[in-house]
């Protein structure tokens, strides 16, 4: 009986993909013109409507490895929820009247959010997200940047 082979190993997306290897392996990224090489190669598979599946496959490890040294070389901290917020609205150009129509969110909630006397709620972070065409991730904390604020708390007392 004949094995059946997944798309990603077989034919024309096994083909696809080790091109894209030759072009670009998928290494460790350790300088900003490796970052720059990859940014233009994931730019260019975005830009795609339909990758197939050895294409995608090199997307999806490629980006880890972007991520995973845009964390190291450029790490961001946490933002509160105003912040964000504030950033995000800056960047949209928009009113606080506009969100507040836009997400059923009350104005002066949204006034005391930006003020730091409140923070959203998850339902809330759920409706900013959605007028703001962000992950919901974008107003959680992040981890990482926390654990490395303790190594260097540690780094400087020890």
């Amino acid at each position: 009986m004949a094995q059946r082979r997944s798309p990603a190993r077989s034919g024309n997306g096994r083909d696809h993909y080790f091109a894209l290897v030759r072009r670009l392996p998928l290494r460790p990224i350790r300088s900003e013109s490796e970052l720059d090489a990859a940014i233009a190669m994931i730019d260019a598979l975005t830009d795609r409507d339909n990758l197939n599946a050895g294409e995608a496959d090199y997307l999806d490890v490629l980006s880890d490895l972007v991520e995973r040294y845009e964390e190291e070389a450029h790490p961001i901290g946490n933002v509160s929820n105003s912040q964000m917020l504030a950033f995000l609205i800056d960047q949209k150009g928009v009113q606080r009247a506009e969100v507040a129509r836009s997400t059923g969110i009350a104005e002066s909630t949204l006034s005391e959010v930006l003020r730091g006397k409140r923070e959203l709620t998850q339902n809330q972070i759920a409706k900013v997200a959605a007028y703001f065409r962000v992950g919901v991730r974008a107003f959680m904390p992040n981890p990482k940047a926390s654990r490395r604020t303790g190594k260097a708390r540690e780094s400087v007392s020890g």
